[in-house]
């Protein structure tokens, strides 16, 4: 884009989850005077509730922030900044700046529960591991870091530090020694509520929003005779005029943009829900005050890479597997076969997680939290969460080089919500036609012949992890049904 664009210009956002949501912010902050966000979901109205129809990967109850990111510097550096605002969120939350319509004084988006990473194995850290306590440490956050498997003074001086409900989470100490690690720089924010304060934030702003669901849902975009995207059309058959149209539609995208085809797809992640029943003891135990963000097995492939959180405030706890992560392709009209999301709310027949992330979940709660099985508590639903995965698990944030007037924002891997506050910083950037190196980081690209990539795309058909070729199980019983 360019940087003497005129900030009367009308920009059109299309998706009011967190990349659409920041974009929206930062480039009222610039001083742009005509943006407007559309999403085909009624947000205004349903809070970004999965329980109410919403099932974008921002419609969530919970995020984990965690600045432990090996060594890749920029994200770790990043997440520390991004914490510094979610701060100040709920401090003008606190203390009535900014409170959305539905939310009070005492409702905080971010809290700092920590994160207590553990593994089957009690020998230290893995390497990623290593590196981020490292940076950490190098950053001037030493103190945050606890590595309570290798001295007993650690746990010591997690309590003398006020931290100590997350030194054992899981009563695995024995005989004085500890197992994992703990990070304090972090923990988790409600996401259904952080999305709620930027949505009401950018709008206080001025951003203008059409949150329908035909009059916010893209159907295509406008052009003009030399192919330059002009604008959109919605479904209510109107047609909305724009110097830039920036699509930030998550697990939806690819589909939106064939363009994106190699760079980014559609991936899921399954998700199990815990209901706590009022008056149990539970309660008290998983309340975050007692209890931490978790991270079990990371980077262990299969049979790893799960986490969960402490409860929400309707006693619910969230563990959600990305050790294997599972597509839907289909074919589409272009002949192309793309991964397409799939939801209970677009097709009912979808229940329950496939059988391998069932059997690690399963697995998980009966080795480390067995109460649940001993007071009959079980899972009380499960869904998947379409991400968009990019080839090499960096973002996506850059004009489209086959057309001309259209910004992607999206490839958010899993790992972008923590930094809501803070993405549309680089969006704002492509639009006014500033460059830097963080965002050369998020450039189109195209991985190179023979390169070795994070995430394996566009397998279609072929893909082992198709749904349409795991089982599917419907409850934590494990009683496999009918292949999709």
């Amino acid at each position: 884009m360019a940087n003497h664009m005129d900030k009367d210009f009308p920009i059109v956002i299309v998706g009011a989850g967190v990349f659409g949501l920041s974009s929206a912010i930062h480039l009222a902050k610039r001083g742009f005077q005509d943006v407007t966000v559309f999403d085909r979901q009624p947000y205004h109205e349903t809070h970004y509730n999965f329980d109410r129809g919403c099932d974008a990967a921002s419609a969530d109850c919970n995020k984990i922030i965690r600045a432990a990111y090996g060594d890749e510097l920029w994200y770790q550096d990043l997440t520390l900044k991004a914490i510094q605002v979610w701060d100040s969120w709920n401090r003008s939350l606190a203390d009535g700046t900014v409170l959305p319509p539905g939310m009070s004084r005492k409702d905080p988006i971010y809290v700092n529960s920590g994160n207590y990473h553990f593994s089957d194995e009690t020998n230290g850290l893995n390497e990623f591991e290593k590196l981020s306590v490292d940076n950490l440490t190098k950053a001037g956050k030493g103190h945050t870091q606890y590595l309570l498997y290798s001295d007993p003074r650690e746990a010591k001086r997690a309590k003398a530090d006020g931290v100590g409900h997350a030194v054992d989470p899981f009563k695995l100490c024995q005989n004085g020694k500890y197992q994992g690690y703990l990070d304090m720089m972090g923990g988790f924010v409600y996401a259904d509520k952080a999305c709620r304060y930027a949505l009401h934030l950018a709008q206080q702003l001025g951003v203008k929003c059409i949150l329908d669901r035909q009059a916010g849902r893209f159907e295509g975009f406008l052009e003009d005779p030399t192919g330059k995207v002009t604008g959109i059309k919605t479904a209510n058959g109107n047609s909305h005029l724009a110097a830039v149209t920036i699509i930030a539609c998550g697990g939806w995208t690819p589909s939106l943009l064939p363009e994106i085809d190699g760079l980014c797809e559609a991936t899921a992640g399954s998700i199990a829900m815990i209901q706590i029943p009022d008056g149990s003891p539970l309660r008290e135990r998983f309340a975050p005050e007692n209890f931490p963000v978790f991270q079990w097995n990371a980077r262990c492939g299969e049979n790893g890479n799960l986490y969960g959180f402490p409860l929400d405030e309707h006693g619910v706890m969230k563990v959600g597997y990305r050790g294997t992560k599972y597509t839907n392709p289909q074919l589409v009209q272009s002949g192309k076969v793309r991964s397409l999301p799939i939801t209970k709310w677009t097709s009912p027949s979808i229940t329950g997680l496939p059988e391998t992330s069932s059997l690690v979940i399963q697995r998980f709660l009966d080795r480390y939290l067995p109460e649940f099985k001993a007071t009959g508590i079980g899972i009380s639903q499960t869904r998947l969460c379409w991400y968009t995965d990019s080839f090499d698990n960096h973002w996506v944030i850059d004009a489209i080089p086959s057309k001309k007037g259209v910004i992607v924002a999206t490839g958010g891997s899993g790992h972008a919500f923590k930094f809501l506050p803070l993405l549309g910083e680089f969006v704002a950037d492509k639009v006014m036609g500033i460059e830097s190196d963080m965002l050369h980081r998020f450039r189109w690209r195209k991985p190179q012949p023979g390169e070795e990539t994070q995430n394996k795309l566009m397998k279609g058909f072929d893909d082992v992890n198709a749904l349409h070729k795991v089982q599917m199980v419907d409850d934590i019983t494990l009683s496999p049904q009918s292949k999709l």
